[in-house]
């Protein structure tokens, strides 16, 4: 095997290594540095990758270190950094439904009741595409990041449809479901979607040919969540029969029912390493879960109401719970200690997500602001406002400098860090070539 390149990923931080095989066939691995932070001692990790890693010799000592110095420099913490509200776009005449981004953040996406998805430029704000062929509400929406060159779209008229992102033709349309879709999901690889119905059945699709490869059956209430793990092998599905589910993508296979809620599931996520998955209920509690086994690890109690939504940081050490009882709390994976109690919104806190860094969280709530929170303390670091009803998304780009806030005000808010730059779309790449 010979070394080609490397190619440095920031969230979470790792060196991508690609390699040519004998065979002449072009493949890629990863070196996960999930434990990276400022005070690693660079050297000691120089020396233990080149140990453990044959594929980097002794002479590619100065570059891993140069990159282990821009990964650091990367997830530093930039408690320092504000937004100014960038742009607002009225971008549907009836109701949003959701908002989401491409990686880099330079396009996003929304959904709405007047049966459309709509692709906007985010630094002009011009509107790129209308996707118009859905017979019912816009529900779920996904680009197929990291690639962002497709669409998906879920709707209460039964079908969802992969949409070409660059020219905006229908590719395929998903026929199966028996009543409305409410979520959808592309795994990493870009080469499936995963579809969520009130009809207790989730489908997993084939994105080149649009064909249904299995339905995911075995709840017996709709299915509200539902996500890929990072490699693409297992799919969670949160469901309001209390349970969540984890399945086998080649088979179809249901793997484990994670029984424990005594209340409707709100909310799933699998951690970067697909190791764990948490599940936020109305019950006011989350629960932390081993993926291999199915086995409850933790229970995550503090809400005084319904948790409506939970997310992992990039690298998996810290997960966020938003509720109803208008705060979030953040915990130690690894303890299950609550380490900061986020206190200030004066509605329910219906979104939350880390910042790619993993040092800051933003929330949005029923307010109409969304907030800026430091981890680690807990403190405000920001208030969003202007928004003139409920906050029902929020979300920041792939290098952390832009935030898209969605509101049943109808409109979207472009908000970009002061000292915004446009940066490539993707990870970086060495200048080194065999």
């Amino acid at each position: 095997m010979k070394l080609k390149r490397f190619l440095l990923r920031y969230y979470p931080p790792g060196i991508v290594l690609e390699y040519q095989r004998r065979s002449g066939d072009v493949e890629t691995k990863s070196i996960d540095l999930l434990n990276l932070t400022a005070e690693t001692d660079v050297e000691v990790l120089v020396n233990q990758i080149v140990f453990e890693e044959p594929l980097i010799k002794e002479n590619k000592k100065d570059m891993l270190r140069t990159f282990i110095h821009k990964l650091i420099e990367k997830i530093d913490n930039r408690d320092s950094q504000r937004f100014y509200l960038f742009k607002i776009l009225r971008a549907h005449i009836l109701p949003l439904t959701n908002c989401g981004f491409n990686k880099s953040g330079s396009r996003f996406i929304t959904g709405s009741y007047d049966r459309t998805c709509r692709v906007w430029d985010t630094l002009s704000g011009e509107e790129l595409l209308t996707l118009d062929g859905h017979k019912n509400v816009v529900y779920a929406i996904a680009f197929n990041n990291p690639f962002g060159d497709k669409i998906v779209t879920g709707s209460f008229d039964k079908t969802a449809k992969l949409w070409d992102a660059n020219t905006g033709q229908c590719i395929h349309t998903l026929k199966g479901h028996s009543t409305e879709i409410v979520c959808v999901a592309f795994n990493q690889q870009g080469t499936c979607v995963v579809t969520g119905s009130m009809d207790n059945t989730a489908k997993l699709w084939d994105v080149e040919t649009g064909h249904q490869m299995a339905s995911l059956e075995g709840h017996s209430a709709e299915i509200v969540s539902l996500n890929f793990s990072t490699d693409g092998d297992k799919i969670l599905t949160g469901s309001f029969d209390t349970t969540a589910k984890i399945w086998d993508s080649r088979s179809g296979y249901c793997m484990h029912t994670l029984a424990g809620h005594s209340g409707e599931i709100s909310s799933t996520q699998f951690d970067f390493t697909g190791e764990y998955c948490v599940t936020g209920s109305i019950d006011h509690s989350c629960k932390l879960w081993d993926a291999e086994s199915g086995q409850c690890m933790e229970t995550l109690r503090g809400h005084s109401d319904e948790v409506l939504d939970v997310c992992f940081n990039t690298t998996g050490n810290r997960l966020v719970s938003a509720s109803a009882d208008c705060t979030a709390r953040v915990y130690n994976v690894m303890t299950g200690a609550c380490i900061s109690i986020l206190i200030g919104h004066e509605g329910e806190i219906s979104k939350v997500q880390f910042s790619p860094n993993s040092h800051k969280i933003i929330t949005a709530s029923s307010d109409r602001t969304c907030r800026l929170w430091s981890v680690e303390t807990g403190e405000c670091l920001q208030l969003l406002e202007g928004h003139s009803d409920e906050i029902f998304s929020c979300a920041f780009n792939y290098e952390g400098d832009t935030v898209i806030t969605g509101s049943k005000d109808n409109t979207c808010r472009i908000w970009k860090d002061t000292n915004f730059a446009p940066e490539d779309d993707d990870d970086e790449e060495d200048p080194y070539l065999d």
